[in-house]
């Protein structure tokens, strides 16, 4: 690097941090320190490395960045900014009402923003599974037609969250040799020095791992440049590169001394830390009275930068279409891919057991989206043969280091990070991602899945073992209080109306081939599938066809058993509604009509207009509901009748064989039957 690239990439760093702390100064709040010492990475980075298409952010082979600590979205704003995505009046309403500069980056994959971070450690993570991603289709088309880096940054906090481990071990153990990451070490987090909360060698860490690991000064652009360079040639593993940086680099008070490195300069403005912001900005070359300049410097480099962009994105989309020419067929699978198109499933041809569990009726969906969905890859966290996404993985084969042939990742004991990295991959794109668990352990994926929701990701949750009924593995395996926990989750909307995440617990084998088919065809949120360990008894349908009446699924919730004029309406999913079935068979020999409603999905079917709601819940006939599980999972539909029940499990469980647990808890045909006479009888 000669002098000249020297001077002019300092330059920029250094009205990126101008950038940062006026940006964080004018909203009041924010975190300028960090994103100020990093400035000269992600300066360079931009400047001089990432590949995109400036005219089609979309590009499938596009370097991908994804930042994990999201309070430092000021300085990917400010990157993007010189790269012509951000004006300087939209960095000026950083943290405001309807800014497109929000504290936390959020997708926005037209202006450059990857991934939406803000819970430290995942970002880094869904960073493996975009490499993982890239690797998989890679192996199937080669590096012509989709090959890419994926760059990951992460700071001392993303690093120290439990996260960071199953990542790590991930990403090194599958050797993504496209997969390099900065690791911001400034020695600050918010409230200490780094040294007061931990001493561990993360170089040699990594290294166990199985990275390549790169020890340099942060702040020397030089060293960044022959350090990503270096990283870029290696061909077997994932690369970290350790960058020293100074916290709050630049950052001054009003006697002249420095600021750098300050704790106080992590969480709040340079000026509510003792700095003197006008010296700060005139000793990093602004202009005080200019607090959102981008230099004609800076504008000078970057309008370098994207006439070799358009010089490298024009070779690789040539290779490309050679590629295409050469291979149209594979091309044309690719594109497909891309546009999320799937094929055509035949659901109703699977054949299911009589009365069989539904996380056994899902494995035998999982074999037919294996050799039918050829872009799905499934995920299991060492579970595959209990949570049966086994039946996926009989189908193909599981990656391994140098081998993406296969579509399924065997994640280990390491729910979150399997999370996050399918949602990584489902970032990507031309992927379908999947993973499965316990429903138990829901509450280690919970902030993935909920990063799922917010950005919008069709992600598939497998969630089996889904009551009491684990019996004998006791109460710390038994979800008592999940299915409510998660049906908040469906009751959400994302802005604009979209349904945040579709829940679905089938009732039998039929409503669990619908419930899969409504998972594949979603493709605006998360899904949901709350699937049993115990058989389920098939469903009786009034034409015989069980099969076509479970498409009612379709519509969150719809009538099993139909009776005139009601004068009861039973409501419940999973498990429950044979409960529900049996007793309704026992009132109707004694003349009671009593409808029994499925609800496989409560927030779906409160979507539905007030019509078919009616149609199915008649509005102030008494309901009673049933639920192995908190009462408050069904609560939603409870409204519009002033006289309601529900049947559920207010306690943990207990250790013992399931059919005990049913006679102690009481969810048996004649208790449950003696609890609903009771209630009519009130």
């Amino acid at each position: 690097m000669d002098q000249q690239e020297r001077i002019q990439l300092d330059g920029a760093a250094n009205n990126l941090r101008v950038l940062i702390a006026s940006m964080v100064e004018k909203a009041k709040s924010g975190h300028p320190g960090g994103a100020m010492g990093a400035s000269d990475f992600i300066n360079t980075l931009f400047a001089k490395y990432l590949v995109y298409d400036p005219e089609d952010p979309q590009w499938i082979a596009r370097d991908r960045f994804f930042l994990d600590p999201g309070h430092m979205s000021t300085m990917l704003y400010g990157v993007l900014a010189f790269s012509g995505k951000f004006t300087p009046e939209e960095l000026a309403q950083f943290r405001q009402w309807g800014s497109v500069t929000p504290g936390h980056p959020e997708l926005d994959v037209n202006r450059g923003i990857e991934n939406s971070s803000g819970p430290l450690g995942q970002g880094h993570a869904m960073a493996v599974g975009c490499a993982i991603a890239e690797r998989f289709l890679v192996a199937r088309f080669g590096e012509a037609a989709c090959g890419h880096k994926t760059y990951a940054f992460i700071s001392d906090g993303g690093i120290q969250e439990e996260i960071s481990q199953g990542a790590g071990r991930l990403a090194g153990h599958l050797g993504l040799n496209n997969l390099i990451m900065f690791y911001d070490s400034n020695k600050v987090q918010l409230s200490t020095t780094t040294d007061a909360v931990t001493d561990e060698d993360t170089a040699a860490k990594y290294r166990a791992w199985g990275w390549n690991v790169i020890d340099i000064d942060g702040n020397d652009c030089a060293a960044i440049a022959a350090a990503i360079e270096a990283a870029q040639e290696e061909e077997h593993r994932p690369t970290l590169i350790i960058g020293h940086t100074i916290m709050a680099k630049g950052a001054v008070r009003p006697d002249g001394t420095s600021l750098e490195g300050a704790v106080s300069t992590h969480g709040q403005p340079l000026t509510s830390a003792g700095a003197d912001l006008e010296a700060t900005i005139r000793g990093l070359g602004g202009d005080p009275a200019k607090p959102f300049e981008i230099r004609e410097s800076t504008r000078a480099l970057y309008a370098t930068r994207a006439e070799q962009l358009h010089k490298t994105v024009a070779e690789r989309r040539a290779a490309a279409k050679a590629w295409a020419d050469a291979n149209p067929e594979a091309a044309k699978t690719l594109q497909d891919y891309i546009d999320g198109k799937l094929p055509q499933i035949e659901y109703d041809g699977i054949e299911f057991k009589a009365n069989e569990a539904s996380r056994n009726a899902s494995a035998k969906v999982l074999g037919l989206l294996a050799q039918t969905v050829d872009n799905m890859i499934v995920s299991s966290a060492d579970l595959a043969n209990s949570d049966k996404t086994d039946g996926y993985l009989k189908q193909t084969r599981a990656f391994a280091r140098g081998d993406f042939g296969g579509k399924f990742l065997q994640s280990g004991v390491a729910e979150l990070t399997m999370a996050a990295a399918i949602n990584g991959i489902a970032l990507h794109g031309g992927c379908i991602g999947a993973c499965g668990t316990f429903f138990v352990f829901s509450d280690y994926i919970k902030p993935a899945l909920r990063m799922s929701a917010l950005m919008e990701l069709p992600v598939k949750y497998i969630f089996t073992h889904d009551a009491f009924r684990v019996g004998e593995d006791g109460p710390t395996h038994q979800p008592v209080e999940q299915e409510a926990q998660i049906r908040l989750m469906e009751l959400l909307d994302n802005f604009g109306g979209r349904q945040s995440t579709l829940v679905l617990r089938p009732a039998d084998s039929a409503e669990t081939a619908v419930a899969w088919k409504m998972a594949m065809d979603n493709k605006e949120c998360p899904t949901v599938l709350i699937l049993s360990r115990q058989n389920l008894e098939d469903l009786p349908a009034a034409d015989n066809d069980r099969r076509k009446a479970a498409y009612g699924a379709q519509r969150g919730g719809y009538t099993v058993i139909e009776a005139e004029n009601p004068e009861l309406v039973l409501v419940a999913n999973g498990s429950e509604v044979a409960l529900a079935v049996h007793a309704a068979e026992a009132l109707a020999e004694e003349g009671r009509r009593v409808r029994v409603v499925s609800v496989p999905s409560v927030g779906l079917f409160l979507r539905q207009d007030k019509e078919y709601r009616d149609s199915v819940l008649t509005p102030n006939v008494p309901r009673y509901g049933i639920t192995a599980g908190l009462p408050a999972a069904l609560y939603p539909l409870m409204r519009g009748t002033a006289k309601w029940d529900i049947f559920g499990l207010e306690h943990f469980g207990a250790s013992a064989p399931y059919k005990i647990l049913d006679e102690k808890f009481g969810f048996t045909d004649a208790n449950v039957l003696a609890n609903i006479v009771e209630f009519i009888e009130d």
